[in-house]
């Protein structure tokens, strides 16, 4: 799990996906924080945005691998309310054209 997790190539199950999201959310909730307890008005917007975009580099190429895992383009998930339905969808069995099933891949641990 979390293996090039800023990468946009591969699939991820629902789990790693889900837990993509919430460590985003919380990522964007602390940098805000933050930001907010250093700086104020104009140099808190541009520190939260320099700061900000690691984690949304991540929610992105997290988000690019599901849609992988259901055969689709990653560009999908900047349909609205689409996350939603990554969450909850079941991936395409066996490989397809973006790499090998993640359920069917066993760790070497």
């Amino acid at each position: 799990m979390f293996k090039n997790p800023f990468s946009f190539e591969g699939r991820i199950r629902r789990t790693e996906y889900g837990l993509s999201l919430m460590i985003a959310a919380a990522a964007r909730v602390l940098i805000a924080m933050m930001v907010a307890s250093i700086a104020q008005g104009s140099e808190a917007v541009i520190a939260y945005y320099i700061f900000v975009i690691p984690a949304l580099w991540f929610f992105w190429a997290q988000g690019a691998k599901r849609c992988h895992d259901l055969s689709m383009s990653g560009w999908y998930q900047i349909i609205p309310l689409f996350p939603l339905y990554l969450i909850f969808a079941n991936g395409e069995t066996g490989a397809n054209t973006y790499g090998e099933d993640p359920k069917s891949i066993t760790s070497n641990f």
